[in-house]
Formats: structure tokens, C-alpha cells, sequence
């Protein structure tokens, strides 16, 4: 079976509930999307390791809320690590007015969507990302029941 692993560095993951179930769920979303998933870790850190990540990774200085590393070999299978600011995912829900939980779960799928191919450069791109979003995050609702 595909290995999905949360770890955190310097916060608590008092937050992240029923992660049996997601895990599962990310895995689900592989398969949909037609990926090979090999490997699938996500570290959940606070705004300031993000942040050191984003510089010293990326030579952007400023905040993020997900950063995705391709650990693939070949590019045909996805192992990969996701970082994801706690920090910045609560000050997205907040400015955008929904649950924290509910915004983790579009960033944790973001994420990984990255890795299956799509991208958000463009506003086309950008209106894919997040029609495909809004449809995991819909299914995910529901995946208890289909499973």
C-alpha cells in the first residue's frame, strides 16, 4: 500500500483529525486522477519554518501556505513532501470567512493536485485547481460512506 504520513515540526497535531480516513482519501484521489502514488508525506509547520523553507528553497521571501518537493526518480510516480503552514491556512480561513478545517483540507489536497499534474499560473489554470478542489472537497464528505 501507497505510504501517506503526516508528521509536524513545530506545532501540535492536536488539529488533524480521522487521519486514517484521509490518508485513505488522498490515495482515493490518486487513483481518480489516474497516479502511481509511492510516497506521500506532509510536515505541517508554523508561517517561520515555512517561510525559512520558501528562501532558502525557492529565493522567495515571503509566506506560503503549501510547498511541494518532487522526490520521484522517474517523474511517473508520485513521492513527494508537502509542507503546509498551519499558521498561514488559519489566516486564509479567516480572510476568506470558512472553517479551519475546511481550508486544510483544500490545501492538503492542493498540494498533492500539484503532483498530479495541475497547475495554478494562469487564471485558467487557476479555476481547474480550484474546480478540482471543490470536487475532492465535496467527495470527501462523503468517502466514509463509499469506503
Amino acid at each position: 500500500m501507497a505510504q501517506v504520513q503526516f508528521h509536524f515540526l513545530d506545532v501540535s497535531g492536536a488539529f488533524l483529525k480521522d487521519r486514517r480516513r484521509l490518508k485513505d482519501f488522498l490515495r482515493y484521489i490518486c487513483e481518480l486522477e489516474k497516479k502511481d502514488l509511492k510516497s506521500l508525506h506532509y510536515i505541517f509547520c508554523s508561517d517561520e519554518q515555512l517561510l525559512e523553507m520558501n528562501r532558502a528553497h525557492l529565493s522567495h521571501d515571503f509566506y506560503t501556505d503549501v510547498i511541494g518537493f518532487d522526490l520521484s526518480e522517474n517523474g511517473r510516480n508520485i513521492e513527494a513532501e508537502i509542507y503546509i503552514s498551519v499558521d498561514r491556512v488559519k489566516e486564509n480561513a479567516l480572510q476568506l470567512q470558512v472553517v479551519f478545517k475546511v481550508e486544510l483540507l483544500r490545501v492538503i489536497i492542493h498540494g498533492l493536485l500539484h503532483f498530479c499534474g495541475y497547475q495554478d499560473k494562469t487564471p485558467s489554470q487557476k479555476r481547474k485547481m480550484r474546480s478540482k478542489e471543490d470536487i475532492y472537497i465535496d467527495a470527501y464528505q462523503l468517502f466514509h460512506v463509499k469506503r
